[in-house]
């Protein structure tokens, strides 16, 4: 892997989608939180994207070298949402009206 690649600031231009009120899972197969969270953000009209960190190892790699050794984990552009499914969950509704604009 290229030094560039392994940057972890590059790691995150590449998969978060920097824009505000984009968000970003990290996921994995057979992962029951990471398709609650995905099926929260679709029952809200939520637009969001998914890495697959069985299949992006260097994005599975990335959470690990900043210390997050679980998915789902979900950023709103750069900013992590911290809990995982039940941090989103638990968001107020303000939270909600913000991410759609």
């Amino acid at each position: 892997m290229s030094s560039a690649t392994s940057n972890p600031l590059n790691i995150v231009l590449k998969y978060n989608v920097i824009r505000n009120n984009m968000l970003t899972i990290y996921t994995k197969d057979d992962c029951p939180f990471c398709d609650r969270a995905k099926a929260l953000l679709e029952s809200k009209g939520i637009e969001y994207t998914t890495v697959n960190v069985g299949i992006r190892t260097e994005a599975r790699d990335y959470l690990v070298e900043q210390g997050l050794r679980s998915v789902p984990q979900i950023f709103n552009g750069t900013t992590l949402i911290q809990g995982g499914y039940q941090g989103l969950a638990s968001k107020p509704e303000e939270f909600w009206t913000e991410l759609k604009g």
